[in-house]
């Protein structure tokens, strides 16, 4: 990968998970966040529900693959972990393509403003009616 290091510090992984943003879909999640460096570190997370050792490391193949191809269009000094899920056997490098040119490409471009600052996690709009207010009255 030209651009990129592999991410293996554990602490690095839980904090793309707890503080960065995530785009998702039927068979990878993608978190990302700052790192404060010149390149991006791309760590990928496959868990044993996902199947035997030739279908995980079958799937971190695919995954590393297609980042590898479109690597030049993500923008530099980001932390991204690849969490993947069972429903990735079976696709091809094609398929991880589309989700990383993309859903996840628009979505990195929405995670910064205008003058290039990260504007952080995503957070769902609290409705007026899911107040737990009076919840304990009975």
């Amino acid at each position: 990968m030209l651009y990129s290091e592999a991410l293996k510090d554990n602490k690095a992984f839980n904090r793309a998970f707890r503080k960065g943003r995530f785009c998702a879909c039927a068979f990878v999640t993608a978190y990302y966040l700052p790192n404060e460096l010149d390149v991006n570190r791309v760590g990928i997370s496959v868990s044993k529900k996902t199947g035997n050792a030739v279908c995980r490391n079958r799937a971190k193949r695919i995954i590393r693959a297609a980042y590898r191809l479109n690597e030049q269009s993500f923008p530099k000094g980001l932390d991204i972990v690849f969490a993947v899920r069972p429903a990735i056997n079976g696709l091809k490098t094609q398929d991880i393509e589309h989700f990383l040119t993309g859903r996840l490409h628009k979505d990195m471009q929405s995670a910064f403003d205008e003058k290039g600052v990260f504007l952080g996690r995503k957070h769902k709009p609290v409705k007026s009616g899911d107040t737990d207010e009076g919840a304990a009255e009975v």
